[in-house]
């Protein structure tokens, strides 16, 4: 089992130069069931996750970077487990990743989980490949697989070389990123179609190439959890470890005016809810929320907004650092071979856009403002070592995935993000990013200063359905929009901008505005992180 935690490479001459680890040892977990145990049952199959691999084939050109992308086999493989498909990757990245492996549980006697392939279909080689390369690579594909053999000879490999899964053991997947491509061929790395707290899906850690006249997706399944159970999940002595070696550092910008808050700070502080028909008549919020009109859904007949007293009102707006706590929302993913800890920011305010017009940067005065702003980061973390293998950085109505290998990391382990000015978007480096083409867009301004954010010092678990124990606060299950929706006069604030700007500008800005999503040429407060899809789903 021991083999399946450590990560190493046993080949000589490796394109990926670097092999990452995270900055400090995995910290020894507090005891419970199944979770960091090196081997998850998925009821029929029993897996084990393998970081360590052996070099198979390389090529030195295409894919991103033009840096090419290098196949491996899984190993060394323990005991009785064998191998379900390769793994491949990108070579402008350090090597960082896993395959399953898996064996048959034993649980029905009378039909093999894994069995041997019948045969192999040659789907691609790289014999008429004119590229840097290290001899030439043979693509393999098993009947009823679950990954491909990558060979360097032209004779097919042994039929005891991989298993294929019985098909009620299996669901299935789609391509997700891409790994390389060259002369009509591409590499992408897979995962289950069907993603979310209740989706059985297993991802692999395999690859499918797909070339003209070969293999597609479907051709491939990945696996399906088909227990009940969720031992395999992290009990709450082991969710506090993690958030202890994980949660995030979040650095504000210099100039950043509207810092977070806690929730019950926005309501202690004058927030107020709102009833359509009863304008005039607002209620103060409960410090938990639980005045708050629960159920239902976002029908626009209630919203919150900032005090009234105008002292007050700008007072809140700006947030206060020091009450602002992580709300914590912890669920299965990928069958419950890992875990997503969701780590949820509250700002009372977002700030007004700022947009970047070649050489000129402006304020678009209202637009991008709105009352009560919610932000998040996802931890993704392997159910079978405990290890944090990706992080999600929502970035407005969209966001980014990104593996451990590209992080920073500050105190250990604990990951570093950058909230943007006004918008506070996350990042993961500091900088500018520009939302838009050709020197015009919308700026995302990111940079380190004494404002900053440990969301390990104060953070409250406030979901985690899998325990049956955690009681969530009320404010979590209002459904509507923690800000009021204003319309305003789009056009006039559009104009005070296209007045500072030079004549053969203002058609570049024209365009931007054409650009931006209707929901912020306007001002309209979001709803709460659980009615979000990605509260129940996998983020977009």
């Amino acid at each position: 089992m021991g083999n399946c935690l450590i990560t190493s490479l046993s080949a000589a001459r490796d394109p990926i130069e670097t092999i990452f680890k995270l900055p400090s040892p995995l910290p020894s977990w507090p005891r419970g069931d199944g979770f960091a145990t090196g081997i998850i049952s998925l009821g029929g199959v029993e897996v084990c996750l393998v970081s360590t691999f052996t070099k198979v084939w390389a090529v030195h050109e295409g894919g991103p970077g033009n840096l090419g992308a290098t196949f491996f086999e899984p190993s060394p493989i323990p005991a009785g487990f064998f191998m379900l498909g390769c793994y491949s990757q990108p070579n402008n990245v350090p090597l960082f990743g896993w395959a399953l492996a898996g064996k048959d549980d034993g649980g029905d006697p009378s039909t093999e989980a894994l069995q041997t392939p019948l045969d192999y279909t040659l789907v691609w080689n790289s014999e008429s490949l004119q590229i840097k390369k290290d001899g030439n690579g043979y693509i393999w594909l098993p009947t009823q697989a679950v990954g491909y053999v990558v060979t360097t000879s032209p004779e097919k490999p042994p039929l005891d070389k991989v298993r294929c899964v019985r098909s009620d053991l299996t669901d299935q997947c789609e391509r997700e990123t891409w790994i390389w491509g060259s002369n009509g061929l591409n590499v992408y790395s897979l995962r289950p179609t069907l993603r979310g707290a209740q989706a059985p899906g297993v991802c692999v850690g395999t690859f499918v190439a797909e070339a003209q006249g070969a293999a597609s997706p479907s051709s491939l399944a990945c696996l399906k959890n088909n227990k009940s159970s969720l031992s395999s999940m992290p009990n709450l002595n082991q969710i506090e470890a993690l958030l202890q070696a994980y949660s995030p550092w979040i650095y504000f910008h210099p100039d950043e005016s509207y810092l977070p808050s806690s929730v019950t700070w926005f309501f202690n502080n004058g927030a107020l809810l709102y009833k359509k028909g009863d304008e005039s008549n607002p209620v103060p919020i409960d410090p938990t929320g639980s005045n708050l009109p629960l159920g239902g859904s976002n029908d626009g007949s209630y919203w919150l907004d900032l005090p009234i007293n105008e002292t007050d009102k700008g007072k809140v707006k700006k947030g206060e650092l020091q009450s602002s706590q992580a709300y914590i929302h912890v669920k299965p993913m990928l069958g419950a071979t890992f875990t997503d800890v969701g780590i949820w920011v509250f700002y009372p305010f977002n700030g007004p856009a700022r947009a970047k017009i070649e050489f000129i940067n402006v304020s678009l005065g209202k637009i991008g403002e709105h009352v009560g702003d919610w932000e998040h980061l996802t931890l993704r973390i392997s159910n079978f070592t405990g290890e944090l293998w990706r992080v999600y950085f929502s970035q407005h109505s969209k966001g980014t995935w990104m593996n451990a290998s590209e992080l920073e990391f500050q105190g250990g382990n604990k990951l570093v993000a950058y909230s943007s000015l006004h918008g506070h978007a996350f990042y993961p480096k500091p900088g500018l990013v520009l939302q838009g083409s050709n020197g015009v867009g919308i700026r995302n301004d990111t940079a380190k200063s004494k404002a900053l954010m440990d969301t390990g010092v104060k953070p409250v678990i406030v979901s985690a359905e899998h325990l049956g124990t955690v009681v969530e606060p009320p404010w979590l299950n209002y459904a509507r929009e923690w800000g009021p929706k204003i319309s305003y006069d789009t056009a006039a604030e559009i104009k005070k901008v296209e007045k500072l700007l030079p004549g053969k500008l203002k058609a570049a800005f024209k365009n931007l505005v054409k650009s931006l999503p209707s929901e912020v040429l306007g001002e309209e407060g979001p709803t709460g992180p659980k009615m979000k899809n990605n509260w129940s789903g996998d983020e977009a």
